[in-house]
């Protein structure tokens, strides 16, 4: 694993230590999980009213594009350095000042680089209308060079509830900004300015909330060891963005604007559960497994319980929205979206895949396996391109989705095994605990393909083929948790319950747990 300078590796957490991260980790996941239901439900509602009354599928394509850029380059305009704020131990603000002198220079390198090549990505993508929108969102990138050691300060000491305040001040003005602009006809451009308003304000949050931060300074020892540490880092992630975001560019180039309108809109439904569970969890992921990662029988436990809990609740919702992409899409925006509609499904199997991967993701890099994330992200972007071309130029968006689940299945999904494995997390241990949300999903597949053909697709009609579905889920699900919890409450010290005689086995001590993410307990 890769350790600041000055002799800075973690060592073991001892068992108080262990206490008090559990309490910090509940806490900070709790209020992560508030502002991300919040923040997702506002984005939720401000998208209907855009894309229902304002915004045509042509210009919900070329904010796409300019998205689906700025996404990428979001990944790698720090250098990976900033994730040195929280992984290293030791007083931050020694090696502050050089991870916001490294991450405001990249960031601002990166900003110029685009500017010049806007015109040629936006006619590659197949939006030349997406020149302007790109530029001005892009500012972005500088923006958030600036707050990534602020903003990690708050993530190292799980201080969720402040980033929830930076966060709903950042909606408010986006979000404000967005509808008054687009109001007044600016189309995809009304996205870009209201993007850039947020993070200006955010910025200045981050600033307000770890005071000191914002302080430049250069200390060439730390700097070639934050470049050793962060390189990788922002190579893998830069790989995970683009392979997250191939699909948008082949379609866009390959079948137009129109199309890339419906395939962004069924990718942004594909993914609400995503990010709702998937970002509450990583707010604190990272930073709970960098804290278990000198301990592989506590990282090996805590991340089956976070991947047992993220599965559990992520399933019901992915095949909830499969199941009924049709009615979902027409009920939500409205009939003329539709064609969306065919690629839904498959992108809701996608979504599984991709909340799996990022927690895998999030562990592999705390315990210093940037390497083989660098391998896994190239392999699934080198086979990724070539199947999304061809699916794209065979079919239409619901082939695209298609190709995309496919190879995440084949080939991404079994490397990443093949990673934890080699980092002391066992293929078994991972298996059993998705094999009841996965079984307890296909029972729910099938009973709501049922009611809906038995039924039809009247709204009352559609709720209780809802509600009936998620009970049978329910019942697939819930007995493996009730034998957990009266295993747990039989392995404590507790006087005999009634029936239990001197016959009776001896109860067993409970076992100190080792502290691991709330999201786990």
């Amino acid at each position: 694993m890769e350790t600041a300078p000055a002799g800075s590796a973690a060592a073991p957490a001892a068992p108080g230590d262990q206490a008090s991260l559990g309490t910090k980790v509940r806490s900070a996941t709790r209020w992560s999980l508030v502002n991300t239901m919040v923040m997702r439900l506002g984005n939720f509602a401000t998208g209907i009213v855009l894309v229902r009354y304002v915004l045509d599928p042509v210009a919900w394509g070329v904010y796409g594009v300019a998205q689906t850029v700025l996404m990428v380059l979001l990944s790698a305009n720090e250098l990976g350095v900033s994730l040195a704020i929280v992984r290293w131990e030791g007083d931050v603000r020694r090696f502050a000042p050089t991870v916001l002198t490294l991450s405001a220079v990249s960031s601002g390198l990166l900003y110029l680089s685009l500017f010049a090549a806007a015109p040629a990505v936006a006619g590659l993508l197949g939006s030349d209308e997406a020149t302007a929108v790109l530029r001005v969102m892009c500012i972005c990138l500088v923006l958030d060079g600036l707050s990534q050691v602020p903003a990690g300060v708050l993530t190292r000491e799980f201080a969720q509830g402040r980033r929830m305040i930076i966060d709903a001040l950042n909606f408010v003005v986006s979000t404000s900004v967005t509808l008054a602009l687009a109001l007044h006809g600016w189309g995809a451009m009304s996205f870009a300015c209201g993007a850039v308003a947020g993070n200006v304000v955010a910025l200045a949050g981050c600033a307000l909330a770890a005071p000191g931060m914002l302080r430049f300074g250069w200390d060439p020892v730390q700097a070639r060891a934050l470049l050793r540490f962060g390189l990788p880092l922002a190579g893998a992630s830069m790989l995970a963005l683009a392979v997250v975001n191939a699909d948008a560019m082949i379609v866009g180039a390959v079948l137009g604007n129109v199309s890339l309108g419906f395939y962004m809109l069924a990718f942004n439904m594909a993914g609400w559960p995503v990010r709702v569970i998937s970002e509450t969890a990583r707010r604190v992921s990272f930073a709970g497994f960098s804290r278990l990662a000198d301990d592989p029988k506590a990282l090996s436990q805590g991340f089956g319980s976070a991947l047992r809990l993220l599965m559990t609740a992520t399933v019901p919702a992915c095949v909830l929205l499969a199941a009924l992409a049709g009615p979902a899409v027409e009920l939500v925006y409205g009939a003329k979206w539709l064609p969306a509609a065919q690629a839904l499904p498959w992108l809701m199997a996608l979504g599984l895949a991709r909340i799996a991967a990022e927690l895998t993701y999030d562990c592999l890099v705390a315990i210093g396996r940037r390497r083989s994330l660098l391998l896994i992200q190239g392999l699934w972007l080198v086979t990724l391109v070539p199947v999304l071309i061809l699916a794209a130029r065979a079919g239409g968006i619901e082939t695209v989705a298609a190709g995309h689940v496919l190879v995440a299945g084949v080939v991404v999904l079994p490397a990443f095994l093949l990673a934890l494995r080699r980092g002391g997390i066992a293929t078994r241990a991972v298996a059993r605990v998705c094999v009841r949300p996965v079984l307890g999903g296909a029972l729910m597949a099938a009973v709501l393909l049922l009611l809906r053909r038995e039924l039809g697709e009247g709204p009352l009609a559609l709720s209780a083929t809802g509600v009936t579905g998620l009970v049978a889920y329910a019942l697939c699900v819930l007995p493996g948790r009730t034998l957990v919890r009266v295993a747990r409450a039989r392995s404590g010290r507790r006087p005999a319950a009634q029936g239990e005689g001197e016959g009776a086995a001896p109860a067993v001590p409970a076992q100190k747990q080792p502290a691991t993410p709330a999201r786990e307990r």
